[in-house]
């Protein structure tokens, strides 16, 4: 397959902070209504397509929908916008950087801190803070509070390049996900499958795995597989043991994170099946952060067979991310023929 660049480009530039995922929900069900049997939303916004199969056994596949942003807390005299995080930032990151401010309008903004030039020898040293920082948006306090309120939410701004064999942007993690699984619903268009598939496109994973719990509680599936990105410390300085995934190695096998020891059948049969078409895969162990995975898995009665596909990512949770596209190839290629060959399985223990 080749990588649909504008559908990906549209994805990860449309803002969706946790909680606020209304415009990337409304491409999601743009592009996946005609592929499926049914489409729901739940009370949390949660959006579960659902393509039937030959059996009633549910295979649940999941990517989360927002992406790490701020919540605006206060408007100083001047017209500076103070904010909370919402999702994990690495605040050295944020120095200088353009961002979003979605009030009655979106408005761009800077993020300010003090300048180097006026630092004491004590404060270079010392590694910034989120509190370090406050939004410039070059308006005085009156024009800022006709457009902006406390509660307004904030995001990255930066646009996807194709760079070298590589796709870099702002929030592909985890829209790259929302891409890869609405790419398999593409490719299964017209297809039978084995299981009902509930391709479940989630809200609120960078604060909690929220969504994915609710949904999750709604679906109790039987097998469970989480779409996320994970980190490729691939870059100069790491040692082998540190990496966790490298780019262009192939798609990842998730075989455990900080919130989730993946089902061992599941990973058996996502390596069985990636071998039996041909997909390079390498195995992921993940020693920070979690994943949608857990909600699929804890949350269903009796808990499901979960596991996940995960894509290689640099630089993640920075203000840009970047992803190999022959690994994003082989995600839908893995997704697809699970969906397609999980009824052939022995999920005995």
């Amino acid at each position: 397959m080749s990588i649909n660049i504008n559908l990906l480009k549209e994805l990860c530039e449309v803002a969706g902070a946790p909680g606020y995922e209304n415009r990337v929900r409304s491409l999601v069900l743009r592009e996946v209504q005609e592929l499926v049997d049914d489409v729901t939303i739940d009370n949390m916004g949660n959006v579960i397509a659902i393509k039937r199969g030959r059996s009633p056994k549910k295979l649940m596949a999941a990517a989360h929908m927002d992406e790490i942003g701020f919540v605006v807390t206060h408007i100083t005299d001047e017209g500076f916008l103070n904010f909370h995080t919402l999702g994990g930032f690495d605040p050295k990151t944020l120095t200088a950087q353009r961002v979003i401010v979605h009030g009655k309008k979106d408005l761009i903004g800077v993020m300010g801190a003090k300048p180097i030039h006026v630092m004491t020898p004590e404060e270079r040293n010392k590694a910034p803070k989120i509190s370090d920082y406050f939004i410039d948006l070059g308006m005085k306090k009156e024009a800022v509070e006709k457009i902006v309120r406390v509660g307004d939410t904030v995001t990255r701004e930066r646009g996807l390049i194709e760079m070298g064999d590589c796709i870099n942007c702002k929030s592909l993690d985890n829209r790259v996900a929302v891409f890869i699984l609405i790419e398999t619903l593409k490719q299964l268009k017209g297809k039978e499958i084995p299981y009902d598939f509930y391709a479940t496109f989630t809200v609120q994973e960078e604060v909690g795995i929220r969504g994915a719990q609710v949904a999750t509680l709604a679906i109790n599936p039987d097998f469970g597989i989480c779409i996320d990105t994970t980190i490729a410390f691939d870059t100069p300085g790491a040692a082998d043991h540190e990496k966790i995934t490298s780019l262009g190695d192939g798609v990842a096998v998730k075989i455990m994170d900080s919130r989730t020891i993946c089902d061992q059948r599941m990973v058996k049969f996502m390596k069985q099946t990636a071998d039996k078409n041909k997909i390079t895969w390498q195995p992921e162990i993940l020693t920070g952060g979690g994943t949608d995975t857990m909600g699929i898995q804890q949350f269903t009665a009796g808990g499901s067979i979960a596991g996940a596909i995960s894509v290689p990512t640099r630089h993640i949770h920075q203000v840009i991310e970047t992803c190999h596209k022959n690994d994003v190839e082989g995600a839908v290629d893995l997704l697809v023929n699970c969906v397609q060959e999980i009824g052939d399985f022995d999920w005995s223990l």
